[in-house]
């Protein structure tokens, strides 16, 4: 689609980022006030006796973002002057929960917290970043695999709300994955566009569509897994190990396929998908004792780590377009003619 060359960023991205993968602590929001708790924090608990230098780094929109090298290490700081710390909490609670699948690398959050002349920050490791667009296939298969270990038993949704972008995402809980969809993902959108455009022409034409897509959702086994929410090419980057990295994520417990709801703008290639639905081959052994020998037998064994399931095809445009509305809301009317265009679509496919 034409609107996926347009460069549109939702949060500021670093060039460069450090990382061991190291055990710590839970990520804490930071509660009590300094003068500067920015570098409060990476001279005590980051373990700093000074900061050599602190750089500025590219590639945001939204926030400010800093690289500060200590003697201890390299930080990579965001910052927000206008924004509270509920945004950056968000988001340290969702690379938190990524981190914690042990499967995709993920930048480790350390602290988030207010400005005290107002605003807030986010400090995390810095990951030093390779050249390279990196191998799309690994991604697919680290991906799947996050997928696959970030479970709950709460249902859909998180643990707070949080922003994509800077537009609000309401994550309340709830049982049913259609209603939480229709309601906390594209209803929310539609509010947007009809109260921030007066567009009551996309509000009921999409309300009738969340009214009726529950026929794209049958025959499908659908359970709570963790998603990053927001995985557009922005947000994605390679090592130096050219190990894929997923960054400012959006974070909630959904479908899975609704991930591939940015690909327009994430330039997902065929590699990316096969690796993602891959049957992987399991190689076990067992061994037994039979007439006083101990013999050897390898039995083969499928797996398909996260299964394409039925009507996969018809849903996609359907998790496309909670992020066309979001754009709509964000950027303007460039982006309204493809949200109706699927709308009106799924209208047409399902006779509604």
């Amino acid at each position: 689609m034409a609107v996926a060359s347009l460069s549109i960023c939702f949060s500021a991205r670093p060039h460069l980022l450090l990382r061991n993968f190291s055990p710590r602590p839970k990520f804490v929001a930071m509660a009590a006030m300094s003068e500067d708790p920015i570098r409060e924090w990476i001279l005590t608990e980051g373990k700093a006796t000074q900061i050599t230098k602190i750089g500025s780094v590219g590639g945001g929109c939204i926030n400010l973002a800093s690289h500060y090298q200590t003697d201890a290490g390299s930080f990579f700081v965001k910052t927000n002057r206008s924004i509270g710390p509920a945004m950056f909490e968000g988001e340290a609670l969702g690379l938190e929960a990524m981190y914690e699948t042990r499967t995709i690398r993920v930048p480790n959050p350390h602290k988030a917290g207010e400005l005290p002349t107002g605003g807030s920050y986010i400090i995390m490791e810095f990951i030093d970043f390779g050249g390279s667009r990196g191998n799309q296939a690994e991604l697919g298969r680290k991906l799947a695999e996050m997928h696959k270990a970030g479970k709950t038993s709460k249902g859909f949704g998180f643990e707070v709300d949080n922003t994509i972008g800077s537009t609000p995402q309401i994550n309340t809980w709830s049982s049913d994955w259609i209603e939480f969809y229709g309601e906390k993902r594209l209803g929310y959108q539609l509010k947007l566009a009809r109260d921030q455009y007066g567009d009551s022409a996309i509000y009921q034409k999409g309300h009738t569509l969340i009214q009726n897509m529950a026929p794209l959702f049958e025959n499908v086994v659908i359970e709570p897994c963790l998603l990053h929410g927001d995985l557009w090419s922005g947000n994605i980057a390679y090592d130096k190990n050219n190990e894929p990295v997923i960054l400012d994520p959006a974070c909630y417990y959904g479908h899975n396929e609704a991930d591939f709801g940015m690909s327009w703008c994430a330039g997902f290639g065929e590699s990316f998908y096969n690796a993602y639905f891959k049957v992987l081959f399991l190689f076990s052994q067992f061994l037994y004792q039979l007439k006083s020998s101990l013999k050897v037998v390898l039995f083969h064994c499928s797996l398909k780590v996260m299964p394409k399931q039925a009507g996969y095809e018809k849903r996609r445009d359907l998790y496309l377009l909670y992020h066309y509305l979001n754009h709509y809301n964000l950027f303007g009317s460039g982006y309204r003619s493809s949200a109706m265009s699927i709308i009106d679509d799924y209208l047409r496919m399902l006779k509604a």
